[in-house]
């Protein structure tokens, strides 16, 4: 194995914090070490890099507890130097075996960063980073699983404050994020209100929505005209009035923004190479197939084997053996946006895919939970999914089919 940090001049070790971070500096492979506090600012980290620079006269290597974020960013952007990711755990690990205490210190750490790069280059590779159209869908798909976070907390803020006074539209309309269902509130924030007005007006706002609006709208009308106010409460509802106005305009909001990434990440996935490869599989869609690019990225040397993709994704289970004992769980140590990606994926490829259906009720035969089911089969795909990617093939479900029967798969024996 190459020693990868002998091309280097300096090396640091570097224990960030948001107002300030320790490193360790070594010069050379064998130099003297020193310590220092710099200020977590653009402007005194491009100082001191460059001050650094100019007196090692040489390119520098970066151990950091980071394999993204504001620090790791402001350091790829100088050419001379190369980020070398320590794993958290591993750092801790470490630290715990010279400190069995406990005690913990951000130069200490800065200088262990600094030895794991130094003493196992074997282990501990420096950082490369996919193309920048991945790094984008990545950024992308990510900020929008946090938008649809914020819309999920509105609209069950919005069910519990109709449940206190007006509690007949969440009969009326089935899908509680819907611009239909926000500009009915909107319009009619309580039941009192509603019932002032016109049958005629009411029936107009549902025909200018069009759909299934239209469909319902003599039912809706019905339904209206039947209502009994939950409570006279003039202060129950004027208050949770005002709040259901207000977390409807946020919803809203969000749920515009939603649709501006939506437009984003579909124009820059669907440019990419891969792309074909990521939707021809069963029940990934427009939202899915982009997050399974952004996790496996465009570098097709990044996994050499399909466990080592399971294992990034945290769908591989690990077992811990001591003596007799032996202890099976599930993997903490992985990126849980990943998982939660290949695991959703999963849950909507049972309804698309034939023997996923077939695998995922073996499963809950043999008496899985919902989750547990869709976990394993989360695992299956991972194996199809990799050899897809490295082959850059579509998924082809009869051909998978024909090579399950060929195999004389018990899936298929029924």
């Amino acid at each position: 194995m190459v020693d990868q940090t002998a091309k280097f001049s300096a090396f640091i070790g570097l224990d960030w914090a948001n107002q300030k971070h320790d490193v360790c500096v070594q010069a050379g492979a064998n130099g003297k070490r020193r310590f220092e506090v710099i200020k977590n600012t653009p402007e005194f980290l491009e100082c001191w890099l460059n001050e650094l620079h100019s007196e090692v006269g040489g390119n520098i290597a970066v151990a950091v507890e980071l394999t993204r974020g504001p620090i790791v960013y402001l350091l790829q952007k100088y050419p001379f130097i190369t980020v070398f990711p320590i794993h958290a755990l591993s750092l801790a690990r470490y630290r715990q075996a010279f400190a069995p205490s406990g005690a913990k210190d951000d130069p200490t750490d800065a200088e262990i960063a600094l030895d794991l790069m130094l003493k196992y280059p074997s282990k501990v590779k420096p950082l490369k980073p996919s193309s920048n159209e991945v790094r984008v869908l990545s950024h992308l798909v990510e900020q929008r699983r946090l938008l649809v976070e914020d819309k999920r907390r509105f609209v069950n803020r919005l069910i519990n404050a109709l449940k206190q006074y007006y509690s007949q539209p969440l009969e009326w309309f089935s899908h509680r994020d819907s611009d239909l269902f926000c500009d009915f509130l909107l319009r009619w924030p309580s039941l009192q209100e509603l019932k002032r007005s016109r049958e005629n007006t009411i029936r107009e706002f549902f025909k200018s929505r069009g759909g299934n609006a239209v469909s319902l709208t003599e039912k809706r009308l019905e339904a209206i005209a039947a209502a009994v106010p939950l409570t006279h409460d003039e202060a129950v509802i004027q208050a949770h009035k005002r709040f259901v106005q207000s977390v409807i305009k946020q919803l809203k909001v969000t749920i515009d923004n939603i649709r501006t990434y939506d437009s984003e990440i579909r124009t820059l996935f669907e440019q990419m190479p891969d792309a074909a490869i990521f939707s021809s599989l069963p029940g990934t869609g427009p939202c899915l197939a982009p997050r399974l690019l952004a996790a496996i990225g465009d570098d097709r040397e990044r996994f050499s084997t399909a466990q080592q993709l399971q294992n990034f994704a945290g769908l591989s289970p690990v077992t811990e053996r001591s003596g007799k004992k032996s202890w099976v769980h599930w993997r903490w140590q992985c990126s849980k946006f990943v998982r939660q990606s290949f695991v959703e994926w999963a849950a909507k490829s049972v309804h698309q895919s034939y023997w996923a259906g077939l695998y995922y009720q073996q499963q809950r035969d043999k008496g899985k939970s919902h989750q547990s089911a869709v976990r394993s089969l989360a695992y299956k795909w991972a194996r199809i999914v990799f050899k897809c990617w490295k082959s850059k093939q579509l998924y082809d479900e009869s051909k998978y089919l024909k090579s399950l029967r060929e195999k004389k798969s018990t899936l298929l024996a029924a």
